[in-house]
């Protein structure tokens, strides 16, 4: 029995990816991790529930979405851009870390991870919710209630909420722009 492949074309990180044999039906994450080895992207349910898996997707308008990589295959994001927990933070030809987001320097901040293992699709989720801050300002009142509402799709196993949602809430009012009196 043969696997069917074909020709896989995307854009990771910034960098235009050219695969001519990825099997059909290969999750993104296994291509992330197997053809990448980019593995900052966590596998957690396999089933698109608990979100470790999200990475970020840059539509054709500009604008920023989650996608889940454990439930959707790597066809799927053909032609597509995304931008893994790997391409979030600025980094030298060398791929060392330059400068963190604002995102990733407030977690380390308010220590809102404990075993991390789920911090790379938090990483994703507040920086889809930061975009669309941008763009729709809230009213400081409802701010709390608008980081629930988009981030509580993501799963902490070691209950770590409360210090993600802080961080989140630190960058967002530091933010230009993203809440409104």
């Amino acid at each position: 029995m043969t696997i069917e492949k074909r020709p896989l074309s995307l854009t990771i990180n910034g960098k235009k990816i050219e695969h001519e044999a990825v099997p059909v039906g290969m999750p993104m994450i296994d291509f992330l991790h197997e053809y990448l080895d980019l593995t900052g992207t966590h596998f957690g349910c396999g089933q698109g529930v608990c979100h470790a898996c999200t990475v970020v997707e840059i539509l054709p308008d500009g604008s920023k979405q989650e996608s889940r990589t454990c439930i959707y295959d790597a066809h799927f994001f053909n032609g597509k851009n995304i931008i893994t927990i790997e391409g979030q933070a600025e980094t030298d030809d060398k791929g060392n870390v330059i400068k963190l987001t604002p995102i990733q320097q407030a977690f380390i901040d308010n220590f809102a991870f404990q075993c991390g293992y789920c911090t790379p699709g938090f990483v994703a989720g507040a920086t889809v919710f930061l975009d669309r801050l941008n763009k729709n300002p809230v009213k400081r009142a409802d701010l709390e209630k608008a980081i629930e509402e988009a981030l509580d799709v993501h799963i902490c196993r070691c209950t770590g909420y409360v210090r993600y949602y802080e961080a989140i809430r630190d960058v967002a009012l530091a933010t230009p722009g993203c809440v409104i009196d």
